[in-house]
């Protein structure tokens, strides 16, 4: 009896969906908990950027916290002191610092 039942233990095929199953399963949970949150990010990220203003207070990717003095194409002008100005890439403008300056 027991040899019959290894036997037909070794002979049945496993069902592709409860061998896979687990893999997706992390794959779902990978996705929800890491990369669209991510994507979610990266993309308010990028509205941020696209719509910065004259006179905004930002903070540069450096830690550098000025107001924007001058907006072109791909880079914008910092100014981060009296008469001192910066010229920085769009992306490297992380958020902005008006909450930081509150406090």
């Amino acid at each position: 009896m027991l040899n019959t039942l290894f036997v037909f233990l070794q002979a049945a095929k496993p069902n592709p969906y409860t061998t896979y199953l687990p893999f997706i399963l992390v794959f779902v949970v990978i996705y929800f908990f890491m990369i669209r949150p991510q994507m979610k990010r990266q993309k308010e990220l990028r509205k941020f950027q696209e719509s910065l203003g004259k006179g905004d207070k930002v903070i540069v990717a450096g830690g550098i916290l000025g107001k924007v003095f001058d907006i072109k194409e791909d880079h914008i002008i910092v100014e981060i002191d009296d008469n001192v100005r910066i010229r920085v890439v769009k992306s490297t403008v992380l958020r902005d610092s008006t909450d930081l300056q509150q406090k």
